[in-house]
């Protein structure tokens, strides 16, 4: 569910992104959105250009959901992930090994 949320995550609504944000549930065990990404080949050269703290922090995060998620509970409200807090720490790094990525093909087909 919260794949199909994250365009409204983006819409111009403040209230509306919040509601979907809360409904989504990742942020109920402390995940961040960009926690949340499908790891392809693109996602996974971006964690590599993390600093390593971002990266042991993330892991942290995956870990403690996965954690909470098996033993079937929430973390207590005032460690949710707040709509506020939330930073997409990720997907800048991952626009622009797209964009190396794209470049590079198109390099290639050209010479």
């Amino acid at each position: 569910m919260a794949f199909r949320l994250t365009k409204v995550l983006y819409s111009d609504n403040l209230a509306l992104r919040k509601w979907c944000y809360n409904l989504a549930g990742f942020n109920r065990y402390g995940l961040m959105r960009d926690d949340c990404l499908y790891e392809n080949d693109d996602v996974i050269e971006a964690m590599r250009r993390l600093p390593p703290e971002v990266l042991d922090e993330r892991t942290f995060r995956m870990l403690r959901a996965a954690q909470y998620s098996g033993m079937k509970r929430l973390l207590p409200k005032d460690q949710w992930t707040k709509f506020e807090e939330d930073v997409l720490y990720l997907t800048p790094i991952v626009d622009q090994v797209i964009r190396e990525r794209l470049e590079r093909e198109k390099w290639e087909e050209e010479y």
